[in-house]
């Protein structure tokens, strides 16, 4: 990646603001890191150029409301979410309100990498192996998926498909694995980047 390119970190905690800040420059990328996003919201319509690597737990602001903001003073830059488990759900939240991508701690360093790759590309591409596993899964698996990407209990999944909670738990189990996911926030992240719905209906 070019040096001209900066990624800007977001979060309070400046243990990880600096753990950031030291990976991008071992990598070639110049970031700059902030503390306050508030203060951040008031420099990002100067910004050309870049992207946006925020936490989405921070006690001034979250990242989703980080995300709804900047989009409301029109800045369109790319944004990362980085989130704990407990915090996927606002995660997947930050990207209905435009964040491309989330990752969930702790991640690899080269996923966090590979994220922003993506993200400072003029055209950003679904992974042709993504999809590949996405079209394999059979109708049911899409179904289950795609009910799980939008929030559904497996006994909401279960009513909906006329299917029992156990038969809901093994397809879920089997996307799983057809997917490579590790946990089930990784497969929420992986069905969003290949565009499975996260809208009701």
């Amino acid at each position: 990646m070019t040096t001209d390119v900066q990624v800007h970190v977001i979060d309070d905690d400046e243990g990880v603001r600096e753990s950031l800040s030291f990976l991008f420059e071992m990598s070639g990328v110049t970031s700059t890191t902030h503390a306050d996003p508030a203060a951040f919201l008031e420099l990002a319509p100067g910004i050309a150029s870049g992207c946006i690597v925020t936490d989405v737990r921070m006690p001034q602001m979250n990242g989703l409301e980080l995300v709804r903001k900047l989009r409301e003073r029109g800045v369109n830059l790319p944004v990362i979410v980085i989130t704990g488990h407990g915090d996927v759900p606002l995660a997947v939240e930050a990207m209905k309100a435009g964040a491309i991508d989330f990752l969930e701690k702790p991640f690899k360093d080269e996923a966090l990498l590979d994220a922003v790759r993506h993200a400072l590309e003029d055209t950003p591409s679904v992974d042709g192996e993504l999809q590949a596993k996405i079209a394999a899964l059979s109708m049911r698996e899409r179904q289950v998926l795609e009910r799980l990407v939008r929030g559904a209990a497996n006994k909401v999944i279960a009513r909906d498909l006329g299917i029992s909670d156990r038969t809901v738990e093994i397809y879920r189990a089997k996307v799983m694995t057809k997917m490579g996911a590790e946990s089930f926030a990784e497969l929420i992240r992986m069905a969003m980047l290949a565009g499975i719905s996260v809208e009701n209906g």
